[in-house]
């Protein structure tokens, strides 16, 4: 299984040789640092299993390519706070040699890594973030959103759940960028769909009594209970809903950002129906698993998120382009970045579009009953495929000023 794995990197990938590796790097090594949460709420969706995933990355790389790049893998915790990430990126970038930045969740800190790397002309490729923002209007020549965003969510669980009778929301958001990012997106679904939006709550980061929170939401008679947050606060939330019997009392809930480190936490008994949009799950397919136990063993046997998958295939596929582009020139790079078309063993064939926007299909999937289960981590049952084509917002409707208007 191994071995398949290798072969179809390197038919992905190509074989470059060592002739076209002499690329002229900055300072002869070319350094990704891995940047995000090490400890708190997204700890477990990001975390150290991201950096497990970028040397994952550069080892599969090196050893699929014959490259002649020498490649260090750097990382810190942001803390989920803008200043600390800002501050780390300007000294990462001005004088420990830093060449491109992987990962980021949290929107807030995102959209500063955003800006201060196309100042300083380096590379940001984005995983962990979901504001939309960052291929529209905020979008730059530096960065590209590899995984998700809050409109591939809004399209995917918001429309499922409304398809299926869910007319009427209230939201409970997180209160930054991506909340706010998420909400909006998803508001806009509801209400084009026909339905309502009867009020939300702004919801403090790594809150943990959601009990006021939870009863304005119950006493809006919302069918849908919309919970624009993520990782320890989702899990918070719909477990102090479960105390509340918020579901018990006819209303429902939608995570409308949710990962496979979520559900495990929660357990199957707590998280069971939750319909979720994600872009990998990892037992869709034999390379898939066959990457998943790899990742496993060298991550204490947890299962990668969604996250930990864009963050491998991103760093393949930005080193594949500072071979052929022969420089680790930020702007180069992601102009290559885009240039190339993308092909690797997590998310198949696919592409960057000129906002930075990575295209490849998405999955609604709904969670299983634990009668369901094989065992752990087999969490998920596929409802639908979007293509790539329908996934993500049309390239037109981003208001990005890197694309052309017609």
């Amino acid at each position: 299984m191994k071995r398949k794995l290798l072969c179809s990197l390197i038919a992905g990938i190509g074989l470059i040789g060592a002739g076209a590796a002499q690329a002229q790097v900055s300072d002869n090594v070319v350094r990704i640092g891995v940047m995000n949460d090490m400890s708190g709420l997204y700890a477990d969706i990001g975390g150290p299993g991201s950096v497990v995933a970028a040397k994952m990355a550069v080892e599969d790389y090196l050893k699929a390519t014959g490259s002649k790049l020498k490649i260090d893998v750097v990382s810190a915790d942001h803390q989920n706070k803008p200043d600390v990430g800002s501050s780390i990126a300007r000294k990462w970038f001005d004088t420990d040699g830093v060449d491109m930045i992987a990962d980021v969740p949290t929107s807030s800190v995102a959209l500063a890594i955003n800006q201060i790397a196309k100042e300083k002309g380096k590379a940001f490729v984005n995983t962990g973030a979901a504001s939309s923002d960052l291929t529209g209007k905020a979008c730059s020549p530096n960065t590209v959103h590899w995984l998700y965003d809050t409109w591939m969510l809004a399209h995917g669980t918001g429309s499922a759940v409304v398809k299926s009778g869910g007319d009427s929301w209230f939201f409970l958001t997180a209160d930054y960028a991506f909340g706010h990012a998420l909400e909006r997106d998803t508001a806009e679904v509801v209400k084009a769909a026909g339905g309502k939006v009867l009020g939300d709550v702004k919801v403090p980061l790594n809150t943990q009594d959601f009990s006021s929170f939870l009863l304005q939401a119950q006493s809006s008679k919302a069918k849908i209970i919309g919970l624009a947050n993520a990782g320890g606060d989702t899990i918070n939330s719909i477990k102090q809903a479960a105390e509340f019997g918020i579901v018990k009392g006819g209303q429902k809930l939608a995570g409308l950002l949710v990962f496979l480190p979520d559900v495990h936490g929660l357990g199957l008994a707590a998280a069971q129906g939750l319909q979720i949009t994600e872009a990998f799950y990892w037992d869709t397919n034999d390379q898939t698993r066959a990457w998943a136990k790899r990742f496993a063993a060298a991550h204490g046997g947890k299962y990668p998120s969604s996250d930990h998958a864009g963050v491998y295939a991103g760093v393949l596929h930005y080193l594949k382009a500072v071979d052929a582009a022969k420089t680790d020139d930020g702007t180069k790079v992601v102009a290559k970045m885009k240039e190339l078309p993308t092909d690797d063993p997590l998310f198949g064939k696919g592409s960057v579009r000129a906002d930075g926007r990575k295209i490849h299909p998405v999955y609604l999937f709904e969670v299983k009953k634990p009668s369901e289960s094989k065992g752990p981590y087999d969490y998920y049952k596929l409802m639908a495929t979007i293509p790539a084509d329908k996934a993500f917002r049309p390239i037109e409707e981003g208001n990005c000023p890197l694309v052309a208007k017609k």
